[in-house]
This record gives C-alpha cells, structure tokens and sequence, in this order.
C-alpha cells in the first residue's frame, strides 16, 4: 500500500464527517469511551426523584393542553407523580396569565366574615387525582381581603413590580390560620384521609426574598400558625418548608439555618411551646446559563453546589438528618415564563440541551445525596406548559401546543428505571463532585451514566452533555454489563438527540409554523414521543457479561433497557 493512501485510511478510520440535522458538522471519534456497569454492586434504591413538576399557572391545570401533559407526565411514572403550584390561595377570577394564577378560595363578606369557596382548588385537585397524581400543596398566596397591603394586587410581569398584595404578612393571622384548617378539613372531606396523609404541606415560597414582603420572624410566625392549623385539622399530616432559594448564596443559607433551628427550639409564635412540626425540608437550586462568545452556555455546577449545601446544612442537623428533602424547585435557571425574545440564553429549552442536561444533573443529585447521606425524597423540576403561546418559543415548559418537547422523553425514560442504583465505572471525564465545583467546561463532554436493576430488567441512561452548545465530537460508547450470569436478554434501546424523539427539529423540518396543519400536528406530536434507536433484539450474555457498542452525539441521550 502507498503511503499516502495508507495516510488515507487512517484518517477515514479514525473519524468521519457528517451533516446533523441543523446543517452543522459533527466529527465522529472511533477512540471509544468505556463503561461498565457492574450489577453486583449496589449503591441505593432507585428512587422516582424525579416524578416531581411544578408551575405558577394553576389555572392552566384543567386546561385542555394542561390535561393532556399531566396525562402524559403521570403515564411515563410507576408511582404517583407530585405537583406544586404557586397562587392557590391567590384572589381573582381564575383567568390565567403568565406566573399568575387565582382561585378566590378566600374572600370576606360586608362585615369582614370568611367566605370560603374551593370550586377552583377542587378542579385543580381532581385533576391529579383523576390521574393517580397527589399535591405538594404550597399554602399560599395571600387572599386580597386578609393581606396587610392589599393595593395593588394583581402584579402587571414582566411590567412593572411583581411582589404586590399577595406576597404580604396577613393582616389576621388568626383568619389566616382558620382558612388553613378548613381548607385540609375539606380535603379530607372530598378525599379521605387515607389520601390525603400522603400529601406533603407546606407554606409559602422562597421567602427569603420578595415572594414574602415580611420579616424572618413574620415568616416564622406564619408558619407556625399554618403548621398548627394543619395539625389540627389533621395530625398524621405532613408538613414542612421553608423552600428558600439555593442555599449556596448565604442569604439563603442564613435563612434556612434560622428556620430549622426555630423548628427545633424556637418558641412557637401559635402555642407558645418550644419548637414547630417539621416532616419534611425543602429548598430550591437553579443554574445560570449565559451568551458566550455567540453561543449558550449553561452552568450545571451552580445548580449542584446549592444543592450540596443544603443537603450539607441538613446533615449538619443530628436531630432533622433522617426527614426526607425536597428540592422544591430543581431547575437549569430561575424564570420559567421567560422566553427567549427576551432571554436568549433560554433558548437551550426547545431541543436537546435541555435534555442532556436533566439526564446529567438527576445522575449528580442522586450521587450527592449519597454523599451526604440525605433521605433524598425528590426534586421538582418547574416546568409545565404555556396555553396559547407561540410555538417553541423558548419557555421552560416541557410541551409546546400539546406537543412534547425533547427533555419530556428524559422522563420517559427515568420511568423505566427501578429497582436497585448499580456501581457505573470506566475512564470517565467528569464524577459529581468535578461537575458540581467545576461545571462541564473542558475539552471533553461528559460522557457518563446511571444504571439500576431489578429481578427482571436493568436500564442504563447514557449522556452526552457540555456547557457549552456547540458542534461536539460524536462518542463511541462501549458499554459493559457485568453480573447478568449468562441471561438470555431482550434489549430495548431508547434515543433522544437531533434525529429522534425530537418534535423541535421536525418543526423546524416542516418550516416551523405557528400555525401547523391537522396533518403536520399528528406529525409533530408521532415525532415528540419517545423513540427507540433500534429495532429490539435477544442477545444471550456470555459468561455474565454483555458489550454494546454504539454511537452518541453531543447533547444525546440513550436508555438501554434489559428485560430477562
């Protein structure tokens, strides 16, 4: 052979060119990245973390679109699937807006008596419960006719001051209290107790900042009379709090500490005993993506480090170590009814960024409550769907017109995976704790993954994900499976990436209208689906262990599912 050709092949064997669906070239690596699971060691339960969605419009809840995607979120779970929504106590007319919502659950008659009225609640409860769904119920905002400031009330977002008369101390907290306590006493009417002491109460949002236009101590205040009043209405239930913002900024973190140690030796503002009910703790954690030099890039590391220090604060606490911990709201940025008009860098929500990103980000947060050794009971992500909004136009929502967006089928996939966490290992870029102080920023990808087993299946998430949404290397995953013992094994292997589960990039294929014909619709919604990469075959594991091979591109995501 020629020297020049033999220059030749190698570069051909090496790496190939192709054309990815936006027109982009992406270089494909033979050198491969090496992954083995190993199913004889087991690290924790595979806890359904994820099968918790939150929103501010609970109005959009009974919605034709809002329907179908809770139908759609509560199919892709084995367990029941939480939700939490701002404004359920909010005064108004039920109309939604955007980070605005109303029930009018509260409001007083001509000599200042309470006029209870749950039609509204009623409507957004049964529609989760219709679908096996359960509320993370957040007791608030503040009716009009008990706020301390009631004028203006109604907020104008994103004109305008957002934190009016609803983010206010009552003005009773006596009334506040009783609202409360008729409130749980008519869910327990509606839905029996045996339901709804597996609910989760707690009150408020992020009141370390404007969303509460009180005090630290008027916080405390209100929560011990919520507490109360839920105890009393119904002493097995739950409740907690006090979902500040990430606990990484020491505002926050200040915060958090004052409220657990109020709960645990404070005087109680209601019964004047030391110490308030705490079932549960809660706290929230956001990213920071940005423009870089053109492009987005996104900041997985400032989302894990405010998780790391709240589950830090709460293992600093002996006494509180054992309550489950929810990250209230676990998120990629802060501002879910933000588009891309006028945020750009939200723009990574249509395709697979978003995608990538959740499939690394979950993997990590399971890791770091191991590390610290939390009852990691779940994490929200807050994204819903918009109504009537411009198609893909870059909300963190998880459908776009009742069409499912990529980041939905990530769910699909946690879906599938129960059981037992299994030991992941090989020659990888990143663990958890280089992403969370670091982020993804160097030359390499994370490529990595999270495996689980039970008797009859094993599943292995594969990711792709950087920072950074550029054109990428395309990887050679080689992934081992060790401890199948000579299993004969039907192997599904499910796919997001540019060409497949992604209604984004046929959009975009068919022109991206906004206004799609019937036929187009159907299309949009066949391509939102989940979809697997291959057609499913049997394969008998040799001597216990079995090697897959395949390719991944930049933000791709594979679910490799085992059935035996």
């Amino acid at each position: 052979m020629e020297k020049n050709q033999l220059v030749l092949l190698i570069i051909m064997v090496t790496s190939i060119w192709f054309l990815n669906v936006s027109g982009q070239e992406q270089k494909i690596v033979t050198e491969a990245v090496a992954i083995t699971v190993d199913l004889g060691k087991t690290i924790g339960r595979m806890d359904p973390v994820w099968a918790w969605l939150g929103y501010d419009e609970p109005n959009y809840t009974y919605m034709k679109d809002g329907k179908k995607l809770l139908s759609e979120f509560a199919e892709a779970s084995s367990v029941p699937v939480y939700v939490r929504t701002h404004n359920l106590l909010t005064t108004g007319n039920g109309t939604p807006a955007l980070k605005w919502g109303s029930t009018n659950a509260y409001t007083e008659d001509e000599n200042g008596n309470p006029v209870y009225d749950w039609t509204t609640i009623d409507k957004i409860f049964d529609t989760y419960i219709e679908r096996g769904m359960k509320p993370l119920v957040e007791i608030g905002f503040m009716p009009k006719a008990l706020s301390s400031k009631p004028e203006p009330y109604q907020h104008s977002w994103p004109h305008g001051e957002i934190f009016t008369g609803w983010a206010y101390p009552p003005n009773d907290y006596n009334k506040w209290a009783k609202l409360i306590y008729q409130w749980v006493l008519h869910s327990v009417e509606r839905y029996g107790q045996e339901e709804v002491e597996t609910w989760y109460w707690e009150p408020w949002n992020e009141p370390n900042i404007g969303y509460w236009q009180g005090t630290t101590e008027e916080f405390l205040k209100l929560y011990d009379y919520s507490a109360d009043a839920v105890k009393k209405a119904l002493p097995t239930a739950i409740v907690g709090g006090p979902h500040v913002t990430g606990p990484n900024w020491e505002v926050s973190e200040k915060f958090l500490k004052t409220f657990l140690d109020h709960c645990l030796r404070g005087k109680n503002y209601c019964t004047g005993k030391i110490g308030s009910p705490l079932d549960f703790i809660a706290f929230h954690a956001k990213g920071s993506p940005k423009i870089v030099d053109g492009h987005i890039q996104m900041n997985l590391g400032a989302q894990l480090r405010d998780i790391s220090r709240g589950f830090e604060i709460v293992a600093s606490y002996p006494e509180l170590k054992h309550l489950p911990v929810i990250i209230g709201e676990s998120d990629p940025e802060g501002c879910a009814a933000c588009s891309m008009e006028e945020h750009p860098e939200n723009a990574y929500r249509n395709g697979t960024m978003y995608s990538s990103y959740t499939a690394s980000a979950f993997a990590r947060k399971f890791a770091l409550a191991d590390h610290f050794g939390i009852n990691f009971k779940g994490a929200v992500t807050w994204a819903f769907e918009f109504e009537n909004q411009p198609w893909f136009n870059g909300y963190r929502d998880l459908a776009t017109n009742g069409v499912d967006k990529p980041v939905l089928n990530i769910f699909r996939m946690f879906g599938m995976m129960r059981g037992n966490r299994v030991v992941v290992s090989g020659d990888l870029a990143y663990d958890f704790l280089a992403v969370r102080d670091s982020s993804v920023r160097g030359e390499k990808p994370d490529v990595n993954a999270l495996a689980a087993a039970d008797s009859s299946t094993t599943t292995v998430m594969v990711w792709n994900y950087h920072d950074d949404d550029i054109t990428g290397n395309v990887v050679s995953v080689e992934l081992m499976i060790k401890g199948l013992h000579g299993k004969r094994v039907l192997i599904h292997h499910y796919r997001v990436d540019n060409n497949n589960s992604n209604s984004y990039e046929a959009w975009k294929k068919i022109g991206s209208p906004q206004n799609p014909t019937p036929q187009q619709y159907a299309e949009l919604e066949k391509a939102g689906q989940l979809q697997l990469l291959t057609s499913p075959e049997w394969i008998t594991a040799d001597e216990g262990s079995l090697l897959l091979k395949f390719e991944l591109p930049r933000q791709g995501v594979s679910l490799v599912k085992l059935s035996y």
